[in-house]
């Protein structure tokens, strides 16, 4: 059986840790105008993959 091609979208979207994946926080690129400051600064930054997607997320990068 060949090997499984990674998903180069997902490549590009997640990250490796030694916890796990790492990816950026979505709603943030545009119409920022409706959405408060408090929201806006929570959504900064990059958040952790929960753990019932990190076997699915490995699949998708060939970790």
């Amino acid at each position: 059986m060949p090997k499984m091609k990674t998903k180069s979208g997902a490549t590009k979207r997640f990250k490796k840790t030694a916890t796990g994946f790492k990816h950026k926080q979505s709603f943030t690129s545009h119409i920022l105008t409706k959405k408060s400051p408090k929201r806006k600064r929570q959504l900064r930054g990059t958040k952790l993959i929960a753990k019932s997607d990190v076997a699915s997320i490995k699949r998708m990068t060939a970790c």
